[in-house]
């Protein structure tokens, strides 16, 4: 899952990417109004962490631009400014939680993996499709009862395929899904046919029913 850290304050953005990398999340980093502009007009992500206060304009203004596209992307305010106000704007503005400075990353991960459930799986912290079985909370999956071990990548695919299923995928989404907005320098997509290789391979072994169909010449969809 690909995370968005809006924040101006290097050290913090920084332990936060450290935390949340160890959680197995993607971030990537946004420390000025037009660094973060730039980003969310050309990249999605699960969740965005904004600070309010940023150089070169306010956070709520990206909040309204970020609405104004009707981007999916959840959105976190993290900032020092605790005053009612601030939240209440926030909120109303169409943000999905608050958070204000200090905080312990073990919450702001709890936060995180809370709205991402509740958007891309309506709460659920077991997804059971047919045979499969993965406890998100927990990063495991399970086919037809049987243990499969997933690399990180490889298990943020399959939640990424299962939470756009019957949808066709491009392969430029997937690169930068797993590569974040490094996915552009990139020479080519092979990256992307080991992993989603990998995965089908270690599925099939596991005797799952062939949901992940290539389609030729636009990319790939867990077809149901």
């Amino acid at each position: 899952m690909k995370i968005l850290v809006i924040e101006d304050e290097k050290e913090l953005a920084q332990n936060i990417a450290d935390y949340l990398e160890a959680e197995k999340y993607l971030c990537e980093f946004a420390v000025t109004y037009e660094q973060a502009i730039e980003k969310i007009n050309l990249y999605a992500y699960d969740c965005i962490l904004l600070d309010l206060m940023l150089p070169g304009g306010n956070g709520l203004q990206i909040l309204q631009a970020i609405k104004a596209q009707n981007k999916q992307d959840g959105v976190i305010i993290i900032s020092a400014k605790n005053a009612i106000e601030d939240k209440v704007t926030g909120l109303k503005s169409g943000a999905d939680d608050y958070l204000a400075k200090p905080f312990h990353l073990p919450e702001l991960s709890a936060r995180i993996y809370s709205l991402v459930r509740r958007k891309q799986f309506n709460n659920a912290n077991i997804i059971e499709q047919n045979e499969i079985l993965i406890d998100v909370l927990a990063k495991t999956v399970t086919v037809n009862g049987e243990a499969v071990s997933l690399t990180r990548k490889e298990f943020g695919l399959l939640l990424f395929f299962i939470g756009n299923k019957n949808r066709v995928v491009s392969k430029s989404a997937i690169a930068e899904y797993l590569s974040g907005d490094i996915a552009d320098m990139l020479d080519n997509h092979d990256f992307i046919y080991a992993h989603i290789k990998n995965l089908k391979k270690k599925l099939t072994d596991a005797g799952y029913g062939n949901y992940l169909k290539t389609m030729y010449g636009s990319g790939y969809k867990w077809e149901l």
